[in-house]
């Protein structure tokens, strides 16, 4: 069974994660305003495959189950879920419902002046067949990319 359940695990082909940001991910980030991030819905659901050896047949799907984020500066993230993409509805100042981060430092004296920000994704894989069933756990998928955070001085003039 063993060797059948391998096969199944081996034939999965998960989706890499696309990272996603307000403010946009092509623009600059802003130190002390919250940072919302997602993964592509595309890139969070089931994915199910068969194999077969022998005549034993095992039906595996893998389903995501959280998202942990490397900020770049040190911060971390852990998701549950995919994380709500920002819209309209909420108000510019407002943290993400469920996936969010506040840079408190710029990325000037990074290199590239920019934070690798990086999202794993781990999945759990449930298959039954030949009258058995089980879990895997833990397979993970990430990306990465570059994120530039710079802060915003204000100026009071009379």
């Amino acid at each position: 069974m063993e060797v059948v359940v391998q096969r199944a695990v081996e034939r999965l082909r998960l989706p890499e994660p696309v990272i996603r940001t307000s403010p946009d991910e092509d623009f600059v980030q802003v130190v002390h305003v919250p940072t919302w991030m997602w993964v592509e819905r595309s890139a969070w659901g089931p994915v199910s495959v068969s194999a077969a050896v022998e005549g034993v047949e095992v039906m595996a799907t893998a389903r995501p189950r959280r998202a942990v984020w490397s900020m770049g500066e040190g911060g971390q993230v852990v998701c549950r879920g995919p994380g709500t993409p920002y819209s309209d509805a909420y108000g510019p100042k407002a943290s993400s419902p469920d996936c969010g981060y506040t840079y408190r430092r710029a990325s000037l004296a990074a290199p590239g002046k920019a934070y690798r920000v990086s999202v794993q994704v781990t999945w759990d894989v449930e298959w039954q067949g030949g009258g058995q069933s089980g879990v895997v756990p833990g397979l993970v998928i990430g990306a990465q990319r570059q994120l530039v955070v710079d802060e915003v001085q204000t100026v009071v003039t009379r």
